[in-house]
């Protein structure tokens, strides 16, 4: 009776501790916040322009082929290209784990104990077969298979390759996202370009213009009608504007060879037309639905696998408080001769085990790896709510740019005509004693200044072209 009564609670105790080994710390979860506002600008139309293939938004001929050659040789593009590889062999080596590992092994020796032993007093006394003693020494040859599996009860083992295939997945989408942001560098890079192009142009015109003038002005000194400061101020007026010619040569010349790095290739003149730049007219643009950036830029795909991941993650970790069960078994043949090791059933061997093992003192190490991972799908959480955001931001500040650089280069262009019929004006005064030499200095360089920021706004015109495509998730189909 008293055995049956220590027996019962030394089971319950048994339960108990078990109970209590299993026992996981309290997890705090944090649920992620997917809503986005229902449209940018009160608009529902569902067309957007993200989902254009990049072949079809550009029609440069030349911007195209930079960017396929870039697609094709740009390192940071091969480098990612690779991790894809390395997250793609994680996959496998965690499908791996869970599946059963079979493995065969072959060995010989020999063996001698001593006589006066109990092993060697056994097998001296002991025959192999009617009439054959046990050899001495001992030879042993063995040729067989083995196998182990650790029972994937908790789903351990499934779920940390879930977490893995989610993450090959989000280095996909990472991918993507690193096609649309070296499509758009390219683009900007290549419109700056042009850009650059124009000014050159525009500032050697001004050069002629100004050479000119300056002879004109020598003309008239000699004829006593202005002074020799006005000739001075003219030359230095031409020396400046050569000056800044050589600036933005250089400034092509670093152009030109980002564009090479981007599309990996060392420096060599890039191909271009940059005759009509100014009358270029940017793309019509359909933002779509704010919902659909969910569906279309990799980023907010990656961050969401990402999180996927990291609740897998937890997931593992929880179960390793858990008990394991491993399983395993071998099958082979075992003789002292090898001609002995075909014989059936004699030289049979095989044996099969299972065993059942938990943590259950000191699980402080486990205790911070589930802490931790915890911790790490609340980072997820926020990471992928903060890339909704900016994705949504980046739209709205774009479509907003596109329409105040459309009316600045409006008025930048009536400027610039204004300034173009200053200049003739001011010229011909000057030449009638009818306007000060400084009036024609400060028409000219207001005009210069005036057809530079035109250019610029052209250019800034192209780059949110650009930037809004890139924002909603376009270039990486």
């Amino acid at each position: 009776m008293l055995k049956r009564i220590i027996y019962r609670w030394v089971g319950v105790a048994c339960l108990a501790l078990a109970v209590w080994a299993c026992k996981t710390p309290d997890l705090v979860q944090k649920t992620e916040n997917k809503a986005v506002p229902a449209s940018y600008n009160s608009s529902q139309d569902t067309t957007n322009t993200g989902k254009v293939r990049w072949q079809d938004y550009f029609t440069d001929p030349y911007l195209i082929s930079l960017i396929d050659t870039a697609l094709q040789n740009n390192q940071e593009l091969n480098i990612v290209l690779q991790e894809i590889q390395i997250a793609r062999n994680e996959v496998q080596a965690r499908k791996g784990e869970y599946l059963p590992f079979v493995g065969y092994g072959a060995g010989a020796g020999v063996d001698k104990p001593g006589r006066y032993t109990s092993k060697g007093s056994s097998e001296a006394t002991t025959e192999i077969k009617p009439g054959k003693e046990t050899p001495d020494p001992l030879p042993d040859f063995m040729a067989g298979l083995y196998a182990s599996w650790e029972v994937d009860i908790w789903h351990k083992l499934r779920n940390a390759k879930k977490s893995a295939f989610n993450r090959y997945l989000g280095t996909m989408e990472g991918k993507n996202f690193l096609v649309t942001n070296l499509i758009a560098e390219i683009a900007n890079s290549y419109y700056e370009l042009l850009a650059l192009d124009n000014q050159l142009r525009i500032v050697q015109q001004n050069i002629e213009i100004q050479s000119n003038a300056l002879q004109i002005v020598r003309l008239q000194k000699q004829s006593a009608r202005v002074t020799e400061l006005a000739v001075r101020r003219f030359e230095a007026q031409v020396l400046n504007t050569r000056s800044l010619q050589f600036g933005i040569q250089q400034q092509i010349i670093e152009t030109e060879n980002k564009l090479n790095f981007l599309v990996g290739r060392f420096p060599q003149p890039i191909q271009r037309n940059s005759q009509n730049f100014i009358d270029l007219v940017p793309n019509v643009l359909n933002a779509g639905v704010p919902a659909q950036l969910l569906e279309n830029r990799p980023d907010v795909r990656q961050a969401e696998l990402d999180l996927m991941a990291a609740k897998l993650d937890v997931q593992v970790a929880k179960a390793r408080f858990y008990p394991s069960l491993g399983l395993s078994a071998g099958l082979g043949f075992q003789a002292f001769n090898p001609i002995d090791l075909v014989k059936m059933p004699e030289s049979l061997i095989y044996g099969l085990a299972a065993d059942l093992a938990g943590p259950l003192i000191n699980k402080n190490a486990i205790k911070a790896a589930y802490s931790s991972a915890n911790a790490m799908q609340i980072q997820a959480v926020y990471n992928y709510e903060r890339t909704i955001l900016t994705a949504y931001i980046e739209v709205a500040n774009q479509l907003s740019n596109i329409g105040n650089l459309a009316s600045t280069f409006e008025l930048k262009s009536l400027q610039v005509d204004a300034l173009t019929e200053s200049v003739d004006i001011s010229n011909n005064l000057f030449r009638s004693a009818r306007a000060d030499y400084m009036e024609v200095l400060l028409t000219q360089r207001d005009a210069l200044e005036s057809r530079f920021e035109l250019i610029d706004t052209k250019m800034a015109q192209m780059h949110a072209v650009v930037n809004v495509y890139q924002a909603l998730g376009g270039g990486w189909r």
